[in-house]
C-alpha cells in the first residue's frame, strides 16, 4: 500500500467519529481490502426502538408543517457539508466497501447531486387542478407528507442509495430512520455526523429527523413491522424483499423495493464494437461486479460473437486487480469470503451446464493478504441455463448467441429480474423496438450505453423480482407522500356528482 493512502483512523477523526463510538462494541466491521478490523461498534439496543419510533413520530408532526422550500434549505446545507467531506467520505467508502478510489468519490458525488435535485424539488411538489363536473366547484389534487420513512440499505452502495431516499423524504416532510448494512455501518455513522452538522447550521429543525440504527437483521425486522413507519424503502436481495414485502403489506404500509438485477446487453451486427467493449468491461467488472446494475448477460449476434469475445478476453487479460486504494487499480475485492465462494460455485455450475469459463480464479499475488480478490470471468454458454438466470453478486459475464433479434429480446426478458438492460446497435429499427412495448421489460432500458451508471435525474428501479420500486429522479418523490383529492364548493348550491338526486 502506498504511504500516501490515508489511514482509516485519520478518516474517522476527519469525519468526527470518536474513539468511544468505534471501540468496545459487539459489531466488528472488517475492510474487504485486507480483512483488518476497522471498528467494534455499539449496536442499537432493541429496547431503544420504542423511543426511536416515538422521536420520529414527534419529528414528523413538526416537520410536516415546515414549508417545503424551507425543508429544502436543510438539504442544500447537507449538500454543502457533503462537498466539504467528499474526499474523506469517499475514502471511507473505499475502505469499507472495497471500491476503487474514483468509485468511492463518485458515490459521494451522487449524494451531492441528489441533494441538488431535492433542493429544486422542494419548490415543485406540484399537484393538479382538475375540471369538476359540478358548477361552482373546484377540484384539485395535493400531495401531503406521509410520515416516518424506514430506509434499509445494502453494503455495495453504503451511502448513495440512502441519500436518494433521505433527500427526497426530507423535502417531502418525512423523517428518516436508517438501518444500514451491518457490513458497512461506518459510512452511515459518518453520514449521520455530516447531517448533524447541516442541522446545526439550519438552526430550528425538530429532534429525530434522521436516526441511524447499528446492528443486524433484528433491527430491520422491527423497523419493517412497525405501524409507526408507513413507508419502508429496502435495497438488497430478492430473498430479503420476499421477507419484507408481506410484513409491510399485512399492516397496509408502502414498500419501495430495490432488489436483484440480472442485466443484459444485446449487441447487434451493426454495433460499434470498440464502444461496446468499453461499456461491457466497465458494466461487468466495475465495483467487482457487486452492483445491482452490473452487466451479467451478453447476448451477441452470432456473426460477431467470436470477434467480440476475443476482444473481451484481451481486455480482461489486462485488467489491474488489486488494492482499490492504489492508483491504476480497476478491480478491487469482493466484500467477503462468502461472496468469493458464491462466485466459485456459480462458475462450477456453469461448467456442468456446458459453459466454457475464461478467468474467474482467485488472485493471491500482488494483492493485500486476507482480501478476496478474483479475476473477472467470461463464460461462454450454450444457452440460458438456470445458473445464468440466477444473480450472482460477482464479476461473471455470461455470453449467449442469437441469430434473430426477436430471439435476443426473448433471452433478454426470460429471467426473473427486471432492473436494467441495453442494446448496442446502429440499426434504428432495432433500437426503437428495444424501447417499444414489445422490447425490454426492465425499468431501465438504454441504447448504446451500458446498464450501469444511472444518473440521478431519472427514476431508478425495476420490475418483476427487482421489486417495482422507484427512487431518485423524475417523479419518484411521490412514493414518499400521500395523494389527496380535494373539492371546494364555492357556490350556494349542493349538487351531487353524476346527477344523483337526493332532496330532503
Amino acid at each position: 500500500m502506498k504511504d500516501t493512502v490515508i489511514t482509516p483512523h485519520t478518516l474517522f477523526a476527519n469525519l468526527g467519529l470518536t474513539e468511544a463510538e468505534l471501540t468496545g462494541g459487539t459489531l466488528t466491521v472488517h475492510s474487504p481490502i485486507d480483512g483488518r478490523a476497522l471498528a467494534d461498534l455499539h449496536e442499537t439496543p432493541a429496547s431503544d426502538m420504542d423511543a426511536i419510533l416515538a422521536r420520529s413520530k414527534a419529528a414528523f408532526k413538526a416537520w410536516r408543517i415546515v414549508p417545503a422550500p424551507r425543508r429544502g434549505e436543510l438539504i442544500r446545507l447537507l449538500g454543502e457539508e457533503l462537498r466539504a467531506a467528499k474526499d474523506d467520505l469517499g475514502a471511507l467508502v473505499s475502505w469499507e466497501a472495497g471500491k476503487i478510489t474514483s468509485e468511492g468519490l463518485g458515490e459521494v458525488q451522487e449524494m451531492i447531486d441528489i441533494c441538488d435535485f431535492a433542493v429544486g424539488l422542494s419548490r415543485q411538489l406540484y399537484g393538479l387542478t382538475i375540471a369538476s363536473e359540478r358548477p361552482g366547484h373546484r377540484m384539485m389534487e395535493t400531495w401531503q407528507p406521509a410520515g416516518p420513512v424506514g430506509v434499509i440499505s445494502a453494503f455495495n452502495f453504503p451511502v448513495a442509495v440512502w441519500s436518494w431516499n433521505a433527500a427526497l423524504a426530507l423535502v417531502c416532510g418525512d423523517p428518516v430512520i436508517w438501518k444500514p448494512s451491518e457490513k458497512s455501518p461506518l459510512t452511515a455513522l459518518a453520514c449521520q455526523k455530516i447531517f448533524d452538522r447541516a442541522l446545526v447550521r439550519f438552526g430550528d429543525a425538530p429532534d429525530g429527523l434522521l436516526q441511524t440504527l447499528i446492528g443486524g437483521a433484528d433491527l430491520g425486522k422491527s423497523l419493517v413491522a412497525s405501524e409507526d413507519v408507513p413507508i419502508i424503502s429496502a435495497t438488497g436481495s430478492t430473498r430479503m424483499g420476499r421477507a419484507v414485502a408481506p410484513v409491510v403489506a399485512e399492516r397496509f404500509g408502502k414498500c419501495i423495493l430495490e432488489l436483484g438485477g440480472n442485466n443484459a446487453m444485446i449487441v447487434g451486427p451493426s454495433a460499434d464494437l470498440e464502444m461496446a467493449v468499453r461499456a461491457i468491461v466497465f458494466s461487468a467488472v466495475g465495483t467487482a461486479g457487486q452492483r445491482c446494475t452490473t452487466l451479467r448477460r451478453l447476448i451477441v449476434h452470432n456473426s460477431i460473437r467470436e470477434d467480440l469475445v476475443a476482444r473481451l478476453k484481451k481486455a480482461y487479460a489486462g485488467l489491474p486487480v488489486g488494492n482499490p486504494l492504489e492508483e491504476g487499480t480497476l478491480v478491487g475485492p469482493l466484500v467477503d469470503a462468502e461472496a468469493g465462494a458464491a462466485m466459485t460455485a456459480a462458475l462450477d455450475a456453469a461448467r456442468v451446464e456446458g459453459g466454457t469459463v475464461h478467468g474467474g480464479n482467485r488472485v493471491t499475488k500482488g494483492v493485500p493478504a486476507n482480501g478476496v480478490y478474483m479475476e473477472p470471468a467470461i463464460v461462454e454458454m450454450p444457452g440460458q441455463s438456470a445458473t445464468v438466470k440466477a444473480e450472482t453478486f460477482a464479476p461473471i459475464l455470461y455470453v449467449l448467441g442469437y441469430d434473430d433479434f426477436a430471439h435476443a429480446l426473448d433471452l433478454q426478458n426470460d429471467v426473473p429480474q427486471g432492473l436494467s438492460s441495453c442494446v448496442f446497435t446502429l440499426n434504428m429499427r432495432e433500437a426503437e423496438e428495444f424501447l417499444s412495448p414489445a422490447g425490454s421489460d426492465c425499468g431501465i432500458a438504454n441504447v448504446n450505453i451500458g446498464p450501469s451508471g444511472a444518473e440521478i435525474g431519472g427514476a431508478f428501479g425495476g420490475e418483476k423480482e427487482t421489486g417495482g420500486g422507484r427512487e431518485s429522479g423524475s417523479d419518484a418523490w411521490k412514493s414518499y407522500m400521500r395523494r389527496q383529492t380535494n373539492t371546494v364548493n364555492y357556490s350556494a348550491e349542493l349538487p351531487l356528482a353524476q346527477g344523483v338526486k337526493f332532496d330532503i
